[in-house]
C-alpha cells in the first residue's frame, strides 16, 4: 500500500501525463486556449461555422473563463492541496476521469446546437461539481481549514458556469451577463487571496538566493485581509450592477488600494527574473483593471468600451497570471532550475503584447481588425508556445530524482 506522495507517484505506470495533477490540466489547457483562439477567429471571418448554441463571442468568453480557466484551477489545486493537507494526490485513471469530464464539456458546448440545453450545461457542470466534491473531501479529512476560502470561490466559479448556461437558455446577452461578470469576480478573487500568498513568498526566496538585503512584507498582514474583504463587496457591486456610478467610483477606490499592496512586494528588484517579475505584472493588471472598468462606469462612452477594459482583467490578469503559475510549477515539480529562459519570456512578452492589441482595438476603432488579429496571433503564440515548450516536461515521465521528492 503506498502510503506517501512520492511512492504513491511511483506506484503509476501509465500515461505519464496522469502521473500528477498539473500535468494533463496545464497541458491541455494552454493547448484549448490557443486552439479555441484558433476557431473563435474562424467563426468571426466565416471560414468555419460550429453547430453551437452560443454567438460566437459567448463561446470565445465560456471557452477562455470556465474551460481554460476551469483546466488551469484544476491543475493547480489537484497539485497544492496534497501539500496542503498532506494527504495523497489523485494520479492514474480517476485524474483519467477527471480530464474525460472536462473534455466533454469542450465537445457539448462546441455541438450545443444538437443537443437539449439541458443535457449541454448538466455534462458541463458534472467536472466542476464533481472536481470541488473531490477538493473539498480532501480539505475535510486534511482540517485544513485555512484554506476553506479557496473552496468558497471554486463553488461561486462553478455557480457563475451554471449561471451562464440558464442565461443562454433565456437567450440572455451571456457575452456582458451575470454569468460572466460572476465567473470574473471569482477568478479575480483567487489571484488576490493566492496571489496575495505566493507572490511575496516566491520575492522573498529569490531576493535571499541573490543575498539582497530587500525584503517584501510577508503574506498576508493586515492591509492583505482588509484589501481582501474590501475586494469582495466592490467585485460583488460590479457584478450586480455594472453600470452604476458608485459602482465606478468603488473600483477607482479598489484599484488604488491594490496597487498599495503590490507596491510591499518590491517588483521592482526582480527586474532581472521573468519566472519572478511576471507574477507581480500579472497582479498589476488587476488594480489596472479595476481603474478601467472603473472609468468606463463613470465616464460611458468616452474610454475603450467595456469589453476592451474587461480584456484587462481576463487576458491581462487571469491570463498572464495562469501562465506564470504554469511555467513555475512545471519547472519546479520537474525537478528544473527555477530560471525563465529566453523561450519563456517570448511567451510572456507574447501575452502582454495580446492584451495591449486588445486594448488598441478599442481606442482605435478604425484599425480594430488589424488589432484583433495581432491580438490573436499573439495569444495562440503564448499559449501553443507553452504547449510547444513545456510540453516535453509535462507529457515525460519524471526523473528517478523527482520520483523520489514526490510533489516537488
Amino acid at each position: 500500500m503506498t502510503t506517501t506522495s512520492a511512492q504513491q507517484i511511483r506506484a503509476w505506470t501509465g500515461p505519464a501525463i496522469l502521473s500528477f495533477g498539473f500535468r494533463p490540466f496545464f497541458f491541455l489547457g494552454a493547448l484549448w486556449s490557443a486552439i479555441a483562439m484558433v476557431i473563435w477567429v474562424l467563426m468571426l471571418t466565416g471560414i468555419a461555422i460550429m453547430p453551437t448554441r452560443f454567438d460566437p463571442v459567448a463561446w470565445h468568453a465560456h471557452e477562455f473563463l470556465f474551460g481554460y480557466l476551469g483546466a488551469v484551477i484544476a491543475g493547480f489545486l489537484l497539485t497544492a492541496v496534497p501539500n496542503w493537507t498532506g494527504r495523497l494526490p489523485i494520479v492514474g485513471w480517476p485524474l483519467g476521469g477527471l480530464v474525460a469530464l472536462w473534455l466533454s464539456g469542450r465537445v457539448v458546448i462546441a455541438l450545443s446546437e444538437l443537443m437539449p440545453a439541458a443535457v449541454v450545461a448538466v455534462v458541463d457542470l458534472a467536472f466542476p461539481v464533481i472536481f470541488a466534491a473531490l477538493i473539498l473531501r480532501e480539505v475535510m479529512a486534511g482540517r485544513n481549514w485555512r484554506n476553506l476560502p479557496v473552496m468558497g470561490m471554486l463553488a461561486v466559479f462553478g455557480l457563475a458556469n451554471a449561471l451562464f448556461h440558464f442565461e443562454a437558455m433565456q437567450t440572455a446577452p451571456v457575452a456582458q451577463g451575470t454569468g460572466l461578470r460572476l465567473g470574473v469576480a471569482a477568478a479575480l478573487t483567487m489571484i488576490c487571496l493566492i496571489g496575495g500568498r505566493i507572490i511575496p513568498s516566491f520575492t522573498r526566496n529569490w531576493l535571499v538566493k541573490r543575498a539582497s538585503t530587500v525584503r517584501p512584507v510577508p503574506p498576508m498582514q493586515r492591509l492583505d485581509i482588509a484589501v481582501l474583504l474590501i475586494t469582495i463587496p466592490v467585485l460583488a457591486a460590479w457584478v450586480v450592477r455594472p453600470d452604476q456610478q458608485v459602482t465606478g467610483i468603488f473600483l477607482l477606490l479598489l484599484s488604488a488600494l491594490h496597487v498599495v499592496r503590490l507596491v510591499r512586494w518590491k517588483a521592482r528588484h526582480t527586474a532581472t527574473e521573468p519566472l519572478v517579475w511576471v507574477l507581480h505584472l500579472g497582479y498589476a493588471f488587476v488594480p489596472l483593471g479595476a481603474l478601467v472598468v472603473g472609468l468606463d462606469i463613470v465616464l460611458p462612452g468616452n474610454t475603450i468600451g467595456i469589453a476592451a477594459s474587461q480584456h484587462l482583467w481576463m487576458a491581462g490578469a487571469i491570463g498572464l497570471m495562469t501562465l506564470a503559475v504554469m511555467t513555475r510549477a512545471t519547472l519546479g515539480h520537474s525537478g528544473r532550475q527555477l530560471r525563465a529562459g529566453s523561450a519563456t519570456l517570448c511567451i510572456y512578452l507574447a501575452l502582454v503584447g495580446s492584451v495591449v492589441a486588445r486594448l488598441a482595438a478599442g481606442a482605435f476603432p478604425d484599425q480594430a481588425m488589424h488589432a484583433y488579429s495581432l491580438s490573436a496571433f499573439l495569444w495562440i503564440s503564448a499559449f501553443g508556445g507553452f504547449a510547444v515548450i513545456y510540453g516535453s516536461l509535462l507529457l515525460a515521465p519524471a526523473s528517478q530524482s523527482v520520483r523520489a521528492r514526490g510533489t516537488g
